[in-house]
């Protein structure tokens, strides 16, 4: 590295107050000699009083609403329910069906009892069919479900 490059890195450790009292001493000797390290400190002097105006500019409440409406909700909490209703469909179907296994082949359960359940069980799966479609034409033909804020 020569003498320059070593005074620019002086010169940015001089500006940011991070230098020892040798390398000041070494750069300020260093700059009275030197036009062209005096004339880029000067730049770097009126960069760093124009970036201690600025400010980040904070989002309006409409952005953030938007962010979590389109991230938030359409990936994490579709894939979370998309699984959750997985696991449940899986433990309830194999539940579901070593009970019925179990009643269908148990001797000792009446045969009116085995046909109140297996209705009751049909009835049940029907229902929650008719819910799940029911929500699902309401989800996609109501347009003011997704207007409304939480």
């Amino acid at each position: 590295m020569d003498s320059h490059e070593k005074h620019k890195i002086l010169m940015m450790k001089y500006l940011e107050g991070e230098i020892t009292k040798n390398e000041k001493y070494e750069f300020e000797e260093h700059i009275k000699t030197c036009k062209e390290c005096q004339e880029e400190i000067e730049k770097f002097r009126n960069l760093k009083e124009v970036m201690k105006g600025m400010r980040y500019k904070k989002p309006s409440d409409d952005i953030w609403k938007t962010y979590w409406t389109r991230v938030y909700n359409r990936i994490e909490r579709g894939l979370g329910w998309i699984f959750t209703s997985i696991s449940a469909i899986i433990l309830i179907s194999y539940g579901g069906f070593k009970v019925v296994e179990s009643l269908i082949k148990d001797p000792g359960v009446a045969l009116i009892a085995k046909i109140g359940i297996l209705a009751g069980i049909a009835g049940l799966a029907i229902l929650f069919v008719s819910v799940l479609r029911e929500r699902i034409f309401i989800s996609k033909t109501d347009k003011y479900s997704k207007e409304v804020e939480k």
